[in-house]
């Protein structure tokens, strides 16, 4: 099979690799859709021992498998259904497993990968194939931070939100926001293409960097330390800065009287358990039009080195690694 190959130093390319064999417990999966995420381009610079690749869609290839033939959605964290936190359903953040699909076991930028059981998600009829890996990431881990905080910051009580960063995750915030009851959101992006995207889908832009406006919520989707910093400048008192977007570097904060003079609350959250499943689903059901035009381009397996270096430099949104 065609699998891609991250070396690092921002090179791909593309192998003829043995497909892989499911052991009990999995099934094996065709794929048809992978969406590019921006969490990747660390492998795309650092290298990866695996393939990479984590919103995965596909149809399971394994006869005698209870769903065998069926179209599914590859959950990333490997979960033991047993701990307390899965108890919990906390199903993300267990404790006995600390194992990610596409990170430290084969992901989806392949034509075939072995997916634990507890790991599929059955997709509806429904939902077309292009749309369905947005359920993941783009919806799941957005509208996961949204609905965590929302007791500390109620709609009713928020005013204005602030969402940093336009990519797919902060539209994606954007759009669970305003379907969970928020009704003036702005959005800060250096890219004007972004910003204009946001606009049409009804936020208000908020100049990068700009500090004369406070907010009881803001939703850090852009991963970069000025930006968290910043929003923790300018959170209200008992306010919520939530982080959703990722950054392996060290981030220095420098303390100062607009952090250090007030009660505020910073929350990280990550991904989204398998209970939130059906309402993502929902959301995306209700917002099909908007969504689509989040997904810019398709390609083919041998252009993925092209593509992907286009994504990251943010010319593209949400495109799609497709197999027919």
């Amino acid at each position: 099979m065609k699998a891609a190959v991250f070396h690092g130093d921002r090179r791909i390319t593309i192998a003829d690799v043995a497909p892989p064999v499911a052991r009990p417990g999995e099934a094996l999966l065709r794929v048809r859709r992978t969406a590019l995420c921006g969490s990747d381009t660390k492998l795309w610079i650092k290298g990866a021992s695996f393939t990479p690749g984590h919103e995965i869609f596909g149809v399971v290839q394994q006869p005698g498998h209870p769903l065998d033939g069926r179209r599914c959605l590859v959950y990333i964290p490997v979960h033991c259904g047993h701990c307390d936190s899965c108890l919990r359903g906390d199903t993300q953040m267990c404790l006995n497993e600390s194992v990610l699909v596409g990170w430290n076991r084969p992901g989806g930028y392949a034509e075939y990968l072995a997916v634990p059981d507890r790991c599929l998600l059955p997709v509806p009829d429904d939902i077309e194939d292009d749309l369905a890996p947005l359920l993941l990431d783009t919806i799941g881990t957005a509208a996961h931070g949204i609905r965590f905080v929302q007791p500390l910051a109620p709609p009713a009580e928020a005013g204005p939100v602030l969402v940093t960063g336009a990519g797919p995750v902060g539209m994606g915030a954007l759009i669970a926001l305003q379907n969970m009851g928020y009704r003036q959101v702005y959005v800060s992006d250096p890219k004007e293409e972004r910003l204009r995207l946001a606009e049409s889908f009804g936020a208000l832009r908020r100049p990068m960097g700009d500090e004369s406006m406070r907010f009881k919520l803001i939703v850090e989707c852009s991963g970069a330390h000025a930006a968290r910093s910043r929003g923790m400048e300018i959170v209200l008192p008992r306010g919520v800065l939530i982080l959703i977007g990722e950054n392996d570097n060290p981030w220095p904060v420098q303390e100062n009287k607009a952090i250090r003079r007030k009660d505020f609350y910073m929350v990280r959250t990550f991904y989204f358990p398998v209970s939130d499943f059906p309402l993502n689903v929902e959301l995306l059901r209700k917002e099909k039009a908007r969504y689509r035009q989040l997904v810019d381009a398709q390609f083919g397996i041998e252009r993925l080195p092209d593509m992907f270096g286009r994504f990251v430099a943010g010319e593209l949104v949400k495109p799609l690694l497709s197999f027919a």
